[in-house]
C-alpha cells in the first residue's frame, strides 16, 4: 500500500483520534455561521443539482445556510484548491467527482496531492453513463458495436464532454477492453457534444444518464447499455455493458470532502447528518428521479472509494495518453 494511500486512510479514520472537551464542544455548536460547498463545475448540471440538494437539506438540518458556490475550470482544479487552501474549521466544503481522482493521473504537477490535502467526510450519489450511439449507426446492441468497430476502425467518432472527464474515461475503458479503434473528440462541455451526437456529426457518446435519458427513450438516440454493474431504473430496458464485456464498470459520483486538518468530530458530524439525508424517503425519491443510487456510510468508506477510483482511472489515463485539455 503506498503512503498517499495509507495517508489517505487515516484521514478518513481520523474520527476516532485524539478527542478534545474544547474541540468536542466547537464540533456540538457547529456550524455558528454560513458554510460553502464548492464544486468545480458551471451551474446546471448533475454536480450543482446534487450539491443545491445537499446544501439546502444540511441547511433544515443544522440551521445555517450552506452556500453553493461554483468555480469551474483547469478541471475542476480551481475549485479543489480553493478547498485544500481554506483554513480547516469545516466552513468551507468540496463536493467531490471522479474529476478528483482523474486529475492525480491526468495532469504531470498539481499544486495539491488530493489523496494527502483532502480528508474525506462522506459519499452521496453514484450514477452510471448510457453507452448511445446515433441512430445512422447500424448497431443495436454492444456486440453488434464490438464487431462494427472493429470492421471499421477509426471511422467512429465518440463525443466526450473533454479530456479527463468521466465520459471521456468511460469509453477509453471500453477501448481498453474490447480493442476497438474509436476516434475520441473532446468537447467543452457535454451539452455541445450532445447536440452533435443529435446532429449525427459524432457518432458514439458514453453519456451521464440524467443528462441522455430522454433522447434515449424517445428514440433520438439509441442507447446500447449502461455503465453500471446493475440496470438503471431510469432505463431498465438497457442492459449493462458487464453483460458482455466481463468487469466493465464505470460510474459518476459525487460525495463532500473538507481540508486535511479539519476536526474529527466536525466530520463526524457532517458524516451522521448526510446520512441521515440519504436515508430520508424524500431524498432517495428524488435521487432516484436523477437515476442515481446512494452511497451512505462512514468517512473511511468514501475515502476507500476515493483511492480505489483513483488507482482505476490511473491506469485507463496512462493506457490512453490523455493530456489536460
Amino acid at each position: 500500500m503506498s503512503f498517499r494511500r495509507r495517508r489517505f486512510l487515516r484521514l478518513a479514520g481520523a474520527a476516532i483520534a485524539l478527542p478534545a472537551v474544547s474541540r468536542i464542544a466547537s464540533a456540538q455548536a457547529y456550524p455558528t455561521r454560513p458554510v460553502r460547498l464548492i464544486i468545480g463545475y458551471p451551474p446546471g448540471g448533475s454536480a450543482d443539482i446534487t450539491a443545491r440538494l445537499v446544501g439546502q437539506w444540511l441547511s433544515e438540518r443544522l440551521g445555517q445556510p450552506f452556500i453553493i458556490e461554483s468555480r469551474p475550470g483547469a478541471g475542476t482544479n480551481l475549485a479543489t484548491e480553493a478547498v485544500v487552501r481554506a483554513a480547516p474549521d469545516g466552513y468551507t466544503l468540496l463536493l467531490v467527482a471522479p474529476a478528483n481522482a482523474i486529475n492525480a493521473t491526468l495532469y504531470d504537477k498539481l499544486n495539491y496531492n488530493f489523496l494527502h490535502d483532502m480528508a474525506p467526510v462522506a459519499g452521496l450519489i453514484r450514477f452510471p453513463n448510457v453507452m448511445e450511439v446515433n441512430p445512422s449507426v447500424p448497431v443495436k446492441t454492444v456486440p453488434e458495436f464490438i464487431a462494427y468497430a472493429k470492421a471499421n476502425p477509426g471511422k467512429l467518432n465518440r463525443a466526450s464532454s473533454g479530456n479527463g472527464s468521466t465520459i471521456h474515461m468511460s469509453g477509453e475503458l471500453f477501448k481498453m477492453m474490447t480493442g476497438v479503434s474509436i476516434v475520441h473528440v473532446p468537447y467543452r462541455g457535454g451539452a455541445l457534444a450532445l447536440t452533435d451526437m443529435l446532429g449525427g456529426q459524432v457518432q458514439v457518446m458514453f453519456d451521464n444518464v440524467p443528462t441522455s435519458a430522454e433522447y434515449v427513450k424517445s428514440g433520438k438516440l439509441r442507447g446500447l447499455a449502461v455503465t453500471s454493474t446493475t440496470r438503471s431504473a431510469v432505463l431498465p430496458e438497457l442492459p449493462t455493458v458487464a453483460d458482455f464485456v466481463s468487469g466493465y464498470e464505470s460510474s459518476a459520483w459525487y460525495g463532500i470532502g473538507v481540508p486535511r486538518s479539519t476536526p474529527a468530530e466536525i466530520i463526524e458530524k457532517l458524516n451522521k447528518e448526510i446520512n441521515a439525508i440519504l436515508g430520508d424517503p424524500k431524498a432517495q425519491a428524488r435521487f432516484a428521479d436523477l437515476g442515481a443510487s446512494l452511497l451512505p456510510g462512514s468517512p473511511a468508506d468514501f475515502g476507500k472509494l476515493v483511492v480505489d477510483e483513483t488507482e482505476k482511472w490511473g491506469k485507463v489515463v496512462k493506457f490512453s495518453g490523455a493530456k489536460p485539455d
